[in-house]
């Protein structure tokens, strides 16, 4: 017994091609070309609007838990479900044929044996005989009934090269796959799946069984019977299954996800309570707490987030406390020195005036004190000054100011530090003024601790101050080709106190709180002061502020990095 797979089904005729035009029958020039600039405009449309909904679901993918999850669980669902229905539906399928083939089979060996009897006293020299019996044969089959359901009935008879048929239906006779014919002829019983015209002319899969007729007529006569199986109640029914299979996959895949986004949300929104509790807290309101429902981890969760946010409270209030502290100490202490200050200081311009009068080394203790005398006060000053920044006291007096005359004076009052240093002040100014809304009295202070921080450092070498503009900001960068600094050195250059070398001797006789009230100043402008440093090539400075008071600094008219440096590292 062999067999073969059931096959698909015939496609449905090719749609006939269109007609082509007649010669001259086309449409105008200008109509194509105006259909062509809106197909293209429409193309365009669309692209762009995939583009758009491939950002939206990108964006929603990276920042929504509860749809990486959907998804996810989607994939995986739809994934084992498909896998599933497909095995589910092929058992199906295989159990029908095989219920089909054996009900049809049974039927066939039935019908042979009754044939068997129809035919055992046939006529074989009387075609009409043969004919008649054939044809009573083939009525009497199909009136016996079957299990396996509907069927048509073909007979054939061959003697030498004579062949007669009868049959139930003429388009089964003509479908007849050869190979099945062959297998018949060979004497044994086969089945094939094929596609047979049924009575409109559509072909419909098919279960063919054949066999032959044993008969006591002579070798070189043959009977075969065959039997056609039409299929279309197994294929409704499978369609019906498929369909079912379907819907149902789609509907417990659509149940899955439903029930992952659920899961994920009952554990989702505590965490995006949490996260925004711990925003408002970041934001300043301390008395911010997350509510605990039930025993659970979440419950627990809450309850670690409150305690921690109780912990922080406590201690940001002491800090706070303890840095009012400090700032009420440093500016009472710095206004309660300035009396004593002031008297002393008094008394010392007095030695100092009559030093001249005093053996030298008295003389020169007077010029000493009325030095340190000169430091002490600028470093209260400092002091206040820092104070004022930390009490949020500190107000800006912006005016539109000339910064090239700015830097101008300062130039001119760091000529004599310069020569004292041996170090060369190279000015690159713009040919235009550039005028901005700042606090001249500021950014003269900004530019003065950058000028004499470069010549204190830079070693006897040149130091260029370059300032430059654009349509939205200012910039002045101050280079030196001193010492330099390191990474980790020029992260903390504008901490407090603080010395790159803490073993070397400050020969400007600054505070230490410059730099420190630079940067200050230049926040308070809402301008940037940044720094660069290399080891043996040098530092520079760039102070950028905005033209007008209170915008927004987008970029600066300068690079931080020096150009020569820059296409010494980047050759490009």
């Amino acid at each position: 017994m062999t067999r073969t797979d059931l096959p698909e089904v015939a496609a449905s005729p090719a749609a006939p091609a269109p007609e082509p035009h007649p010669r001259g029958g086309g449409r105008p020039p200008r109509t194509s070309a105006g259909l062509r600039h809106r197909s293209g405009l429409l193309r365009r449309r669309l692209r762009l609007a995939i583009r758009r909904g491939a950002a939206r679901a990108l964006h929603a993918w990276r920042s929504s838990l509860q749809v990486r999850i959907g998804a996810i669980t989607m994939l995986v669902a739809g994934t084992v479900v498909v896998i599933v229905s497909l095995v589910l539906f092929s058992q199906i399928r295989d159990q029908l044929l095989r219920v089909k083939r054996l009900a049809a089979i049974d039927q066939a060996q039935s019908g042979v044996f009754y044939a068997q009897t129809q035919v055992a006293g046939i006529a074989t020299g009387d075609a009409a005989s043969v004919r008649s019996t054939l044809d009573r044969t083939v009525r009497q089959l199909l009136s016996r009934g079957s299990t396996a359901g509907e069927f048509d009935v073909v007979m054939l008879y061959r003697t030498g090269g004579v062949e007669r048929t009868a049959t139930s239906r003429r388009y089964v006779l003509q479908a007849l796959p050869p190979d099945l014919r062959a297998d018949v002829d060979s004497g044994g019983q086969s089945y094939r799946y094929a596609l047979v015209p049924d009575a409109t002319g559509h072909p419909q899969p098919t279960l063919l069984v054949g066999a032959p007729v044993p008969s006591d007529a002579s070798p070189s006569q043959r009977i075969e019977l065959y039997y056609a199986f039409p299929l279309a109640q197994e294929a409704e029914s499978l369609s019906l299954i498929r369909s079912t299979v379907v819907i149902s996959g789609i509907a417990l895949t659509l149940f899955v996800v439903g029930i992952g986004v659920l899961v994920t949300r009952l554990v989702v929104d505590p965490v995006r309570r949490a996260a925004g509790t711990a925003q408002r807290l970041a934001e300043g309101e301390l008395e911010e707490r997350m509510t605990v429902r039930g025993e659970d981890d979440l419950a627990r969760l809450a309850t670690s987030f409150n305690a921690m946010a109780d912990s922080l409270q406590r201690q940001i209030t002491q800090l706070e406390g303890l840095s009012q502290l400090q700032q009420r100490f440093t500016s009472d202490v710095s206004h309660e020195l300035r009396t004593p200050l002031t008297t002393v200081q008094m008394a010392a311009d007095v030695l100092h005036e009559a030093r001249a009068d005093f053996a030298p080394p008295v003389a020169r203790s007077a010029e000493l004190l009325r030095a340190e005398l000169d430091r002490f006060e600028g470093l209260l000053t400092d002091l206040l000054e820092i104070s004022r920044y930390d009490a949020g006291a500190a107000v800006l007096d912006a005016q539109p100011s000339d910064l090239s005359a700015i830097l101008a004076r300062v130039v001119a009052g760091m000529y004599a530090l310069a020569e004292r240093h041996e170090c060369e002040l190279t000015v690159n100014p713009p040919e235009d003024d550039v005028i901005a809304e700042v606090d001249a009295r500021r950014v003269e202070r900004i530019l003065r601790n950058l000028v004499g921080n470069a010549i204190e450092h830079g070693a006897g070498r040149p130091v260029e101050i370059t300032l430059a503009a654009n349509r939205t900001a200012t910039a002045v960068t101050v280079r030196d080709l001193g010492v330099g600094l390191t990474s980790a050195e020029a992260q903390h250059v504008f901490d407090r106190f603080w010395r790159a070398d803490p073993s070397r001797v400050r020969t400007v006789g600054g505070s230490g709180l410059g730099l420190s009230i630079s940067l200050e100043d230049a926040r308070l402008h809402g301008g940037w002061l940044q720094v660069w440093g290399q080891p043996g090539a040098g530092a520079q400075f760039r102070l950028t502020l905005p033209l007008t008071a209170g915008a927004e600094l987008t970029s600066s008219p300068l690079p931080l990095r020096p150009v020569v440096v820059r296409r010494a590292v980047d050759p490009r």
